[in-house]
């Protein structure tokens, strides 16, 4: 004779478990007039000959007749009178939410940027679901298992989020620059195009969240470089405040390292830029109203300190300028 069992009851300590059949093997049968206990956050759905016969909400349930009508007085009475096992189950099904399942994209997905033509991106978020209709969930996702966890289908859920994910991509986003702007109206709209999806296997699809989205190293420089340039501004007059400045620490070292540097040729990028610079101070020494022929001479001495200008040139300017004290 089989074990019998007479109060029928199941506790997850884990919080991870979406469906428990009770019996979970075959050695133990559920007795006529058995006690079955479902907790507030759990339904329960009998089974008998392999096909789901009722589903018992919160509360103690006596399986009998009563109770389940399908069940024959004939079918329970048979063998063992009054205390006739019958062979059924009972799926508990955990009603509560199985939050922070974590969803990524395991391969780059293909972009066409507007700006960056095409890239690769990644993706990573977080969704929560809930069993909405036990009925269904048992039967066309948990099947004939003794135990079902959220991770068991977890993989699977992600595969439908990726492909909702990549097709909401191409028809919401247009450039990565957008991104941060566009997070959590890209969350809703994919939630809104999962849900059906999700209500299909009888789960709700409670939170989605999409936590970032990252772009290849190589483009993210390309990125760093476009958002410097966009800081620079106006590149003549950062190339003009650039050469100003380095004029100026040539002029406080007296003509030092600075002034050897630019003497050897070593400093290539000034060279580049003190013919110009050159050009706008002997210029300015003819033409700049208001500024006194003093500050101009002063002016014409850190050039020739710094070897920019050659004497002759300086005695030339300054004998102009003493013509005109």
């Amino acid at each position: 004779m089989p074990e019998l069992m007479e109060i029928i009851e199941f506790l997850d300590n884990s919080g991870n478990v979406m469906v428990k059949r009770v019996p979970e093997f075959g050695s133990t049968e559920i007795k006529w007039g058995a006690q079955l206990t479902v907790r507030e956050s759990q339904e329960a759905i009998f089974f008998r000959d392999g096909k789901s016969l009722d589903v018992f909400g919160p509360g103690r349930h006596i399986l009998k007749t009563q109770n389940i009508p399908k069940i024959t007085k004939w079918v329970t009475s048979f063998g063992y009178g009054e205390n006739s096992p019958f062979r059924s189950e009972v799926y508990f099904v955990g009603k509560q939410l199985f939050p922070d399942l974590k969803w990524g994209t395991a391969e780059p997905i293909l972009f066409r940027d507007s700006e960056l033509k095409m890239i690769r991106l990644r993706a990573f978020g977080a969704f929560t679901i809930q069993i909405a209709d036990s009925m269904l969930s048992v039967n066309k996702v948990v099947g004939t298992r003794g135990s079902y966890r959220n991770r068991d289908i977890v993989n699977y859920l992600r595969s439908i989020i990726i492909s909702k994910f990549t097709s909401v991509l191409g028809d919401e986003l247009k450039t990565v620059f957008d991104m941060p702007s566009s997070f959590d109206d890209l969350s809703l709209i994919i939630k809104s195009k999962l849900r059906s999806e999700f209500e299909g296997l009888g789960l709700y699809l409670h939170d989605f969240y999409l936590n970032s989205i990252s772009v290849p190293e190589e483009v993210q420089d390309m990125i760093d470089e476009r958002s410097s340039m966009a800081a620079v501004g106006n590149l003549d007059e950062f190339m003009k405040y650039k050469v100003a400045m380095s004029l100026q620490d040539a002029a406080q070292n007296e003509g030092g390292a600075m002034g050897g540097m630019v003497g050897a040729g070593a400093g290539l990028g000034m060279g580049f830029a003190m013919p110009g610079a050159i050009q706008q101070s002997m210029g300015a020494v003819g033409g700049i109203q208001g500024e006194s022929a003093m500050d101009k001479l002063k002016k014409l001495k850190e050039l020739l300190d710094i070897e920019a200008i050659t004497q002759e040139e300086f005695d030339e300017k300054k004998k102009e300028l003493m013509n005109k004290m």
